[in-house]
């Protein structure tokens, strides 16, 4: 990767129905799984990397509105969510999980809102990499088979040279979590830790 072009984090639902022991979702993970921290700890650390170089960071989070109007059921991934009730618009469990928050106190950090697999579809994510003049992707998030490897996808087909923070990723099966990054592997950079800056 060119350390010399410009970098951007995508953190991709680091919230509280997706992460938290309490949440509706929790990965699959059970509440006191030793997954669960381990990921936290690496996601923290990541977004600590990317603040520490200055790195424009886009917190992706998955919202609906509490009907769930807004939401195209037309996959059983997205029936279940409205079925659970999970990430309602407004709710402890649509909010970032504490310790992977946005920092309000710093410029260069945007959330964005979405209702699909893909980050990119219907969202102006494409538009803040614009404005960043990102170049070069980190991207991390749960669950790896699902919103990361979309994601990943879509911007390797836009050109972004992507590398993929596999210790900050999960999936509620390991065997799903590993095939993804395998798969991944063969249009993106699979790295762990400070790693993925270099």
């Amino acid at each position: 990767m060119d350390v010399q072009s410009k970098g951007a984090l995508l953190a991709l639902h680091y919230q509280n129905d997706v992460l938290h022991p309490e949440g509706k979702i929790r990965v699959g993970l059970s509440a006191d799984s030793p997954v669960r921290s381990a990921v936290i700890a690496a996601a923290q650390a990541l977004l600590q990397g990317a603040r520490q170089r200055q790195w424009p960071i886009m917190h992706v989070r998955i919202a609906f509105r509490p009907d769930f109007g807004d939401l195209i059921q037309n996959a059983p991934i997205f029936r279940n969510v409205a079925a659970i009730g999970a990430v309602v618009e407004g709710t402890w469990g649509a909010a970032f999980y504490e310790s992977l928050a946005p920092d309000a106190a710093r410029a260069n950090e945007y959330v964005v809102r979405h209702r699909r697999v893909n980050a990119f579809y219907g969202t102006q994510l494409e538009d803040l990499l614009r404005i960043v003049d990102a170049r070069r992707l980190v991207i991390a998030g749960v669950a790896t088979h699902s919103v990361v490897e979309s994601t990943v996808r879509h911007a390797v087909d836009m050109g972004y040279e992507v590398t993929v923070a596999a210790d900050a990723c999960a999936s509620a099966q390991p065997a799903e979590h590993e095939a993804s990054l395998r798969s991944m592997d063969l249009i993106a950079r699979i790295a762990r830790g400070e790693a993925v800056f270099s």
